[in-house]
């Protein structure tokens, strides 16, 4: 697979092509190739959520030193951690270019938030090995700010729907309302697609593993185009 767009998309450009094949390859791509298991990218994924923890960790403790180590704590939490990784991978396009087998693809691997998290750390830790850590701490910083604004806030992942009703509520205008356009995979592991309304305008749409995840990312990227130029 030609990785270029994808590089496009992340905004960094790798000398090593394999280290990014190598964390974009699912575990169940792998054991339909009948290639060693460590060539997944779960190794890459383990070293990733270290990096990024620490990343992370660094940020809250120099951007906010008055705040006492219990609030730095949850606010760490509230950042890294599934939901908030795989929001970003979404935005950023992963799911395009998963490597994955072809059970894993027809039941929804592509937009699996657990998936979709897993390749992110892994990306990171293989970023990591391609330049330095300088690098990939910018990198890590500039996608998930906006997460660490919102976790200062009091605000999750998962006020997303709250914010969009908020935000419309400032600015006078009216209903926010979702609809499920679709359905799909067996019922163990279903994906839904939600279209999220303002004023009857649609607006925006979302993709999640349940009704609830699919509105949350629904409203996510609502609230993404109704900010932009703000």
């Amino acid at each position: 697979m030609n990785f270029e767009n994808f590089e496009k998309k992340i905004g960094y450009s790798f000398k090593n092509k394999q280290l990014l094949s190598h964390a974009l390859s699912h575990t169940s791509y792998i054991n339909e190739h009948k290639k060693a298991k460590h060539e997944s990218n779960e190794r890459l994924e383990f070293l990733g959520d270290a990096i990024v923890d620490m990343v992370v960790s660094d940020y809250l403790y120099k951007n906010y030193k008055t705040e006492p180590e219990g609030v730095l704590t949850k606010w760490r939490a509230c950042v890294v951690c599934e939901a908030s990784f795989a929001r970003v991978a979404k935005q950023l396009g992963y799911g395009d270019y998963l490597l994955l087998g072809r059970g894993e693809e027809a039941t929804g691997g592509r937009t699996r938030s657990s998936v979709l998290a897993d390749a992110f750390e892994a990306v990171i830790a293989a970023m990591y090995l391609d330049s330095d850590i300088n690098t990939v701490s910018k990198w890590i910083i500039s996608k998930l700010e906006g997460e660490i604004k919102l976790a200062v806030k009091g605000r999750t992942q998962k006020d997303y729907k709250t914010l969009l009703q908020e935000h419309v509520q400032h600015g006078e205008r009216g209903k926010v309302a979702y609809k499920i356009i679709s359905e799909n995979g067996p019922d163990h592991a279903k994906t839904f697609c939600v279209d999220v309304f303002v004023d009857e305008k649609r607006i925006a749409s979302g993709v999640g593993t349940s009704k609830k995840d699919a509105e949350q990312a629904a409203a996510s990227e609502a609230l993404k185009l109704l900010t932009k130029n703000k």
